[in-house]
Parts: structure tokens; C-alpha cells; sequence
């Protein structure tokens, strides 16, 4: 007999014609990108310094050559592929029930597996620039590369990911809001709702269907939602 879960979402899904799926980490746990907070996350590794102040702004202007021995060792996973999740979410566009993704991943996986409209709340390692002049650079240039990453002008390349200190950028989070303010089904997925302000988004929802899924009840209150307990890949595999 199939799980009431799951049917209950394909009816919801059978009707929705604006979708948003707001997407964590764990969206891409299941291509084998580790994520911050779980028992094996970056967070449990032992490092000099904790992986958050690594990924902060300070950090990268104050140790710059440690930050990027960090970055390339944990942050570049170029080879990773889209899951079940992605390709489930870029089939949905396709077929016009789903108007957006908002991922606070940086990874570049909806893309990939063929998603148009992504918001990408925390940037993406694919896209680079220099600090000074604003030459961009592809991933490449920091993944083969060691040490600190200069352009030809003297100035160091930045990952165009958003760092512990920085501000979001107004024109992708005002896009994601917009999209989640017309939304009539926002599906949240593979995150604890901990990062904030990113995790504040959904707030701005005033649909009919709000569901969550997640391996574990997420951090934000979350009665009075359809929700289920799984990874999002395994789950969207089902649909």
C-alpha cells in the first residue's frame, strides 16, 4: 500500500501551478555535499578554527590563505551531480507548477540538473570576482590553483558566496520574496529553518499548501503544516 504521505503531496503537487520550493543543505547531502550541522557536518569536524569563523567575512580579509585551504578542501565539490530532488524540481518547471527554487545552497546543482528560475540566496562557488578591479573569474581559476587567487591587476578573487558578516543581496532576496509572496504552494525542504535571514523568508507565504519536508522536525515552529519526515530525494523519487 503506497504511503499517505506521499499521496497526499501528489495531490497537493496535482493542483499547484505557482510553486516555490524553499531548499537546504540537505537537499544536496544526497550528492554527497556535506552540510554544516549534522552528525558528521563540517560544524563536528575539528579545525583550527571553527568552520563559522572560517567562512566569515573578517576571517577572509584577515586570513585570507587559510580561508581558501578551507574553501578548497570542504566548499569545491565540482564534480557532485543533481539528485532525485533537483531533477524531480526542474521536471515541475518544466511542466509549469513550479515558478521558483530558493536554495541557501551554493552549489550550483538546481542548474545543473536543469532548473531556469533560482534564487540563490548565499551566492555560488561558480561565479567569482576580483575584489578590486570585478573581473570574473571561473571556478576553475581557485579549484587548480593553491594559495591566495590574484588577478592581473593585484587584487585578490573573492567567491561570489555570502559570508558570515555580509548582507544578502537585495535583488535575489527581493526576487525570493516576491516569488514566495505569489506562491500557492511553498514546499520546504533539506533545511532546519536555523540560518536566518534566509530562514525568515517563509514568513512572507499566503498560499493554501505549506509542506515541509526534512530528516528531523525543523528548528522554526512548524504547526499547523503538512510535513514529512524523510530525505527530500527519497521523497521526490515517490512522486
Amino acid at each position: 500500500m503506497e504511503n499517505e504521505a506521499i499521496v497526499n503531496l501528489r495531490k497537493i503537487l496535482q493542483h499547484t501551478r505557482r510553486g516555490v520550493f524553499f531548499g537546504g543543505a540537505g537537499v544536496s547531502t544526497e550528492s554527497g555535499i556535506p552540510d554544516f550541522r549534522s552528525e558528521d557536518g563540517l560544524y563536528r569536524q575539528k579545525y583550527k578554527y571553527p568552520p563559522e569563523r572560517i567562512l566569515s567575512h573578517s576571517f577572509f580579509e584577515g586570513h585570507t590563505e587559510e580561508f581558501y585551504a578551507f574553501y578548497r578542501d570542504k566548499m569545491l565539490c565540482l564534480d557532485a551531480q543533481p539528485n532525485a530532488a533537483h531533477k524531480k524540481l526542474a521536471q515541475w518547471e518544466r511542466e509549469g507548477r513550479l515558478a521558483a527554487v530558493v536554495t541557501q545552497n551554493i552549489d550550483g546543482l538546481h542548474q545543473k540538473a536543469g532548473s531556469r528560475v533560482v534564487y540563490e540566496l548565499h551566492g555560488s562557488i561558480w561565479r567569482n570576482f576580483c575584489t578590486k578591479c570585478g573581473m570574473a573569474y571561473p571556478v576553475q581559476r581557485i579549484a587548480k590553483g593553491s594559495g591566495v587567487p590574484h588577478c592581473p591587476c593585484g587584487g585578490v578573487i573573492k567567491p561570489d558566496v555570502v559570508l558570515y558578516e555580509e548582507p544578502l543581496d537585495e535583488r535575489v532576496l527581493s526576487g525570493a520574496v516576491e516569488a514566495i509572496r505569489a506562491a500557492d504552494t511553498l514546499i520546504i525542504g533539506g533545511t532546519s529553518l536555523n540560518v536566518y535571514p534566509a530562514a525568515g523568508l517563509i514568513d512572507f507565504f499566503r498560499g493554501d499548501n505549506l509542506v515541509v519536508i526534512n530528516k528531523g522536525a525543523p528548528a522554526k515552529d512548524m504547526r499547523g503544516v503538512f510535513f514529512i519526515d524523510g530525505k527530500i530525494g527519497e521523497v521526490f523519487a515517490q512522486v
